[in-house]
């Protein structure tokens, strides 16, 4: 679960995470 945040916190950064976060919130 930590690896998995830390993952989308390093995503933010790029922009990708971003998608992700929004895909995670539509869930």
């Amino acid at each position: 679960m930590l690896e998995g945040k830390n993952a989308l916190i390093t995503g933010a950064s790029r922009g990708i995470g971003r998608e992700i976060a929004i895909r995670f919130a539509e869930n």
